[in-house]
């Protein structure tokens, strides 16, 4: 098969294009495989929201849940059955592609359960049951980046196990988290595991930025205000961006890393750029895939947003490269006008977390229900 253009064209520039959803359906009927082969699909992330919403649609879980239910297993046994499941299945369609490139993509990520954002010992104690019960070397833990979650991110790659960082929402917080991949890197290698098939992304959220800063721009209302519209979410991730050079691309503090390296070939820990389906319609659809191409990055597409790239977008190699200049005078404009950038950073993170366990729960309380058919009572 013949790959689009466009999402060539971005993976030629080293964006690493992962699909935002995984369903049973989706590797069953071959989507999954057509998406690798005609759309430069080289890994997938899910996260509650997503797994909440493929077992409620359609019949793909009948079966499994009727065996569930036979064995008497609860709500949270089921869940974690048929995620684990899900999530090695997708690993195994994505072997190829991850030996192709040598362990940097075709990578599947599973999320620690959300409630357990704030509890470090409980986090971790989850990543190492689920990477032994996936039971693949391109798996990815999905961590969330809260302040007990940063502890855990070190524990966990100290124990040899690759990480997906995910809720990231401010370049401060992107900041520790690579500290954090670091201080667990230092970790593993005293431990003597191979720090070459030790793998990070931290995926830093976008849509959502200008989501909530829009509301308040608005809210004040000014020209000056409701002229930044927009402009905060890209702005954010090409901060972002400057930050990771920094750290990991011959940066003032790219020293510690650069020992890593030479000690047993440490990977760096790349940006991911998530949450980029476009929520306003008066705005680009594929606004976060063009405005946030640069290399040694990923970025993780709805199906939506994943289409409207391959049909229409225009791919400009390095354009958020070089760029923080520019954005921090868009933070600095935002702050001139009044907004509270360390409040919209805190409301985003506590909003991602309460939705994430939403989500989990309403996933838990369906399964509760759907056992209970599938049991016959």
């Amino acid at each position: 098969m013949t790959q689009n253009t466009n999402t060539a064209a971005l993976s030629a520039a080293g964006v690493s294009v992962w699909l935002d959803d995984l369903s049973r359906d989706r590797i069953k009927s071959g989507n999954l495989q057509g998406l690798i082969d005609t759309r430069n699909v080289v890994g997938v992330t899910t996260n509650p929201t997503i797994f909440q919403g493929a077992l409620s649609q359609g019949h793909s879980y009948d079966e499994q849940l009727r065996e569930l239910a036979a064995r008497s297993a609860d709500a949270d046994a089921a869940v974690r059955t048929i995620t684990t499941d899900d999530v090695r299945a997708a690993c195994d369609v994505f072997a190829p592609v991850f030996e192709a490139s040598g362990g940097t993509d075709g990578r599947v990520s599973i999320e620690v359960d959300p409630r357990l954002a704030f509890d470090e010992d409980g986090t971790v104690k989850q990543a190492i049951e689920l990477w032994k019960i996936v039971d693949r070397p391109n798996l990815f833990i999905k961590i969330p980046a809260t302040e007990a979650g940063l502890p855990a991110i070190s524990r966990v790659i100290a124990e040899g196990i690759s990480v997906n960082v995910t809720l990231i929402f401010s370049v401060e917080r992107h900041i520790a988290v690579m500290g954090a991949y670091l201080d667990g890197l230092r970790s593993a290698h005293t431990a003597g595991h191979d720090l070459a098939k030790i793998h990070s992304v931290a995926s830093f959220f976008v849509s959502r930025v200008d989501t909530e800063i829009d509301k308040r721009l608005e809210a004040i209302g000014t020209e000056a205000a409701l002229a930044l519209r927009g402009k905060a979410g890209v702005a954010n991730a090409q901060l972002a961006y400057a930050a990771y050079q920094d750290v990991f691309d011959g940066g003032k503090h790219t020293s510690t890393y650069a020992l890593l390296f030479s000690q047993g070939s440490a990977n760096r820990q790349r940006p991911l750029w998530a949450s980029t389906g476009v929520k306003n319609p008066e705005y680009p659809d594929t606004m976060y895939v063009t405005e946030l191409v640069a290399p040694n990055t990923v970025n993780t597409l709805p199906e939506k947003t994943l289409q409207a790239a391959a049909d229409h977008a225009e791919i400009v190699p390095n354009v958020a490269v070089g760029k923080a200049a520019e954005a921090q005078a868009v933070f600095d404009q935002l702050t001139a006008v009044g907004i509270d950038l360390a409040d919209v950073f805190g409301v985003l993170e506590t909003e991602g977390v309460d939705k994430f366990v939403k989500s989990w729960e309403e996933l838990l309380v369906a399964t509760t229900e759907s056992l209970k058919a599938a049991g016959g009572n």
